[in-house]
């Protein structure tokens, strides 16, 4: 197969780069994490055309990136007889993982896009246009364009929205001037995925700032939920190793609203005890939440959190907590921005969003069997799903096998069975050359490979940068994995 040839040719030509042996390169693919999930998955994943279902059903899927893409791919695999209708508006796919590799001077951004209609088969109905509207009551969608799309069955995979207009005084346009950069900023329905090479210009321009002085840095951490929760920090070490393999330094703040570096307890150790004190000039502000920034005085303002002891209550045998907010502005040179991010307006607006409490807003499914908790037709994969742990591209392929599978089921008659268990991936770059590989769900840390999770490795590094692009284009893509 073509799809072959090219993974054949990919790593003879990039294997090199890290000293291995094209047989070793291989064997590193094997005992991946992601390798290891798929051999674990397959047998509830994959379907030959005498396994596949006889179902029926007109299925609508709302979104064209790896969420949306991943379900269509093994939802056409599953059923003998599909009705797909796909409604997504860009034609470019960005491979948005790749974007700290492009920030980092390791990847380009024209390695991060491909076609979207290289994914979609022919007999899937694609609608370039976006969801305007839900209407689950009626089990119809209304698109921009106004079309009315009815379904049997849905599935949400909208993903997210950036709100860099959230924090006062910054707009999208001011991205890449003037000190600030963000390797998040993209439009993928423009095919668009700026962030990264805006970002790697940030480290070029910190660089020759940090040869004439010691320049202050901010790098931040919205109070929201975001994709990839590893990302701040990723820029934050490699930016700074940049500078350190040249025998250059600045001044770091990261500022978090966060009440720690990780939340998981032994990748937390690891930063806390060795990778931070590797650089010796990196302040952490906990707490810290971004709200407003003035680019021409180059001050960001940040919303501090934090609680004071009161009286003792004789009582209670305790003392009182009062909870305080303060004001706190940063002077900087340059500051890597972090937007807040929210669930997409249309799922966010709609009957299908959870309508209080923490999840507010986005896709009100099961936590488990991501089936809607109230309009049974409708699933969810990927960022747009409100629930604990989630918001990568590795949820989202292990999202895959849940809705398929939950979703034929129920095309059935029957009840949802499987189960996701809540698992998430960072690879945290800690340095060029070493990525720490959290990987975790519900329960705590989830190693897929009997290797400690808190550790650095460069094997990590190798498969981040060398095999999981081409895993991802002709594995994932493809719902083969």
């Amino acid at each position: 197969m073509k799809e072959n040839k090219e993974i054949e040719n990919f790593l003879d030509e990039k294997v090199s780069k890290t000293g291995l042996s094209r047989r070793d390169a291989i064997k590193l693919m094997g005992i991946s994490p992601i390798a290891a999930g798929v051999l674990a998955s397959t047998g509830s994943s994959s379907f030959t055309k005498a396994e596949a279902s006889d179902a029926t059903g007109k299925i609508v899927i709302v979104g064209g990136g790896a969420g949306g893409i991943m379900a269509m791919a093994r939802l056409h695999r599953a059923l003998s007889n599909p009705d797909i209708t796909l409604i997504a508006p860009n034609d470019k796919h960005i491979y948005q993982p790749g974007q700290v590799f492009v920030a980092a001077g390791e990847m380009t951004t024209d390695d991060l896009l491909k076609e979207n209609k290289d994914f979609i088969p022919d007999d899937v109905k694609w609608i370039k246009d976006e969801v305007k509207t839900f209407d689950p009551d009626n089990n119809k969608v209304v698109t921009r364009a106004g079309e009315e799309v009815s379904y049997d069955y849905l599935v949400v995979a909208t993903g997210l929205q950036y709100h860099y207009e959230w924090i006062e005084g910054l707009t999208e346009d001011m991205i890449g001037k003037n000190g600030i950069s963000s390797v998040y900023l993209n439009n993928p329905e423009e095919g668009t995925a700026v962030g990264g090479e805006l970002t790697w210009k940030w480290f070029n321009e910190l660089k020759d700032a940090a040869s004439k002085g010691k320049p202050k840095v901010i790098c931040t951490q919205p109070a929201t939920p975001i994709k990839c929760g590893g990302a701040p920090q990723k820029i934050l070490y490699l930016s700074d190793d940049y500078l350190k393999e040249k025998g250059l330094t600045a001044d770091y703040t990261f500022a978090t609203n966060g009440s720690k570096l990780f939340g998981v307890p032994a990748v937390n150790k690891t930063l806390v005890e060795e990778v931070q004190p590797r650089y010796g000039n990196i302040t952490n502000k906990f707490k810290h939440n971004l709200i407003a920034i003035d680019a021409q005085k180059k001050i960001a303002t940040f919303e501090h959190k934090y609680e004071v002891k009161g009286e003792y209550d004789e009582d209670l045998e305790e003392y009182d907590i009062i909870k305080k907010t303060e004001k706190v502005t940063m002077a900087y040179d340059f500051i890597h921005i972090v937007p807040p991010m929210a669930a997409v307006d249309a799922v966010a607006n709609s009957k299908l969003a959870w309508q209080k409490g923490t999840g507010k807003g986005w896709l009100e499914v099961d936590q488990y069997t991501l089936q809607h908790r109230r309009y049974k037709n409708v699933f969810g994969i990927g960022d747009i799903c409100g629930v604990p742990k989630g918001k990568t591209g590795g949820s989202a392929r292990h999202h895959g096998p849940i809705v398929v599978g939950n979703l034929i089921s129920v095309m059935e008659g029957k009840k949802p069975k499987e189960k996701f268990d809540g698992y998430t991936v960072c690879p945290l770059k800690t340095q060029y050359g070493k990525i720490i590989l959290a990987e975790f769900n519900y329960k705590g840390a989830a190693p897929s490979f009997p290797l400690a999770v808190g550790e650095q490795r460069w094997i990590w590094w190798a498969f981040d940068l060398y095999m999981l692009k081409p895993m991802y284009w002709y594995l994932m893509m493809r719902g083969l994995m």
